[in-house]
């Protein structure tokens, strides 16, 4: 298998498969990221919003990325805006969840005495609210990552020419068992680095209150 992962390396299969869906990942990601965070804020921020969105949260996330696939294909053909769209769709809902969660665990002795202080609602939001939030959006975030990953291989399987899905999938088809595993290990790789990086960063924006052993 090593021998494999080096000859796919050398010919450049492997590092241009892992840069396509690692690209499709992050973009997907990033803007899902972007779109749960305002919306988890508002939510856990008045009530009302909460009250108008929650039904709606609650139903689509039970309705998993994978099971998308298939309407992603028919309203956006196989080409990079349904892989967008799934990410997203994996994304957004963990993110505003978590996001909404944080806002939600502020404890309010915390905004009454900056309000004693004098302080006006937006600088209560960005001194007090954001900075407690920070740790649950980006726990939000890491366990959306992994959704993408999951939701990314599987797109790639159904509806792609490229990326690791296909890799897998061409590898199946040829019986090359070598290639497959290849293809996992370079996933397992990949989502254990990310995910390191989530943990350092959220360690470093919560300290010994981060909610991550």
């Amino acid at each position: 298998m090593i021998a494999r992962a080096v000859a796919l390396f050398r010919d450049g299969t492997l590092v241009a498969n892992v840069a396509i869906s690692l690209q499709r990942i992050l973009t997907g990601f990033v803007c899902g990221s972007l779109l749960g965070i305002p919306i988890g804020l508002a939510m856990g921020s008045f009530a009302p919003i909460r009250r108008i969105l929650d039904p709606y949260t609650e139903f689509l996330r039970f309705i998993p990325a994978v099971a998308m696939i298939t309407v992603a294909v028919i309203w956006f053909g196989i080409g990079e805006t349904s892989k967008l769209f799934l990410i997203i769709y994996a994304t957004v809902f963990v993110v505003v969840l978590n996001t909404a969660a944080g806002v939600a665990s502020i404890a309010r002795n915390k905004i009454r005495a900056a309000q004693a202080l004098g302080a006006t609602r937006f600088q209560i939001f960005c001194h007090v609210a954001l900075p407690a939030t920070v740790p649950y959006i980006l726990t939000g975030m890491r366990l959306a990552m992994t959704n993408s990953f999951v939701t990314i291989v599987a797109a790639e399987l159904v509806a792609a020419n490229n990326g690791l899905g296909k890799m897998l999938w061409d590898a199946r088809l040829y019986m090359l068992v070598d290639d497959i595993f290849v293809a996992l290990l370079v996933l397992g790789l990949l989502g254990f680095v990310i995910d390191r990086i989530f943990r350092w960063c959220i360690f470093l924006f919560a300290g010994r209150y981060s909610p991550v052993v």
